[in-house]
């Protein structure tokens, strides 16, 4: 405890002692005799002008001043440990923020983010929680998302198509051969984006939509990404978010076609980002997986 103020080794001796109910213990703990200990602590009494610990010989018993202040001091040192292990933590290089929404994130930006760290291991990649729905923050380096490209304040590039097929397991996909098929099938619906499948229907140039056998609904994009792989039903699904399945087998997309949607899927960042040295390697990274992903496309339809 040399080097720290008397007053506060005092109180973290104080601490130790209540907390193990003994000076030895304490002690240890702190890697100081247990006179060392017993001195700390006296001095603090003295200080604060009340006893805190009633010896005995065959222990120590907290006074009620002692167990009013125990507890908070053992809050207080455990926040600063924490605090020391979070700066100690951080790296000394670049950081870079990406929001990006859960769904994508999930299927198709932390899956690809070991071959990023393994190749720039200096740059530090934290992802922040984003989607179309919710604002962009000026506190993000930069951000991946769906739309027209249209951000006031943002400079945008386009990393692929917005392309949507129906996806699902591959012993499922055996009886759907045409469009027509999904009328025996489970439709999985994403409550928010249900126009989705409507929108499908339309572009595969069905008149009107298909009325399934059964549907069954989810609130997020990955709970109905994880019905599929379990054999549910069929999903509508943006490629991005399955592409990995279907390159490794565990979904088909039984009508081999995919359509377009107006919107795409960019890299948005401000101008005041644009020099920084984690975004130029984050984003050289990114145009390579975009065009790995565009490749695919062709490749499957």
């Amino acid at each position: 405890m040399n080097g720290v103020p008397p007053f506060l080794n005092g109180l973290r001796a104080f601490e130790a002692a209540a907390r193990h109910g003994s000076f030895t213990a304490a002690a240890s703990e702190l890697h100081v005799t247990p006179a060392a200990i017993s001195q700390s602590v006296r001095l603090l009494e003295r200080r604060l002008g009340y006893v805190l610990f009633q010896r005995h010989a065959n222990g120590l018993d907290l006074t009620e001043q002692g167990r009013a202040l125990q507890p908070g001091l053992t809050d207080a040192f455990a926040a600063i440990g924490r605090l020391v292990e979070q700066v100690s933590s951080m790296r000394a290089g670049p950081v870079l923020t990406v929001g990006v929404a859960p769904a994508f994130a999930l299927h198709w930006l932390i899956p690809r983010l070991a071959h990023f760290n393994l190749d720039h291991p200096e740059v530090e990649v934290r992802v922040a929680t984003g989607g179309v729905m919710n604002p962009l923050r000026d506190d993000w380096t930069c951000t991946i998302r769906r739309g027209d490209g249209d951000w006031p304040g943002y400079s945008a590039e386009e990393l692929f198509a917005s392309t949507l097929t129906p996806v699902c397991a591959p012993a499922l996909a055996k009886s759907l051969h045409k469009p027509q098929d999904l009328r025996k099938a489970t439709l999985i619906v994403v409550a928010h984006l249900r126009e989705q499948w409507t929108w499908w229907f339309k572009a595969a140039g069905l008149r009107s939509p298909i009325k399934p056998r059964n549907e069954v609904r989810f609130e997020s994009s990955s709970m109905a990404m994880q019905a599929v792989l379990d054999g549910v039903g069929v999903a509508v699904a943006q490629l991005p978010y399955v592409s990995d399945a279907l390159e490794s087998g565990r979904l088909a997309a039984p009508f081999g076609s995919a359509h377009k949607q107006y919107e795409s899927w960019y890299l948005a960042y401000r101008a005041a980002h644009a020099q920084s040295p984690a975004l130029k390697i984050f984003r050289e990274w990114l145009v390579g997986e975009a065009n790995i992903q565009r490749r695919r496309y062709h490749d499957w339809f």
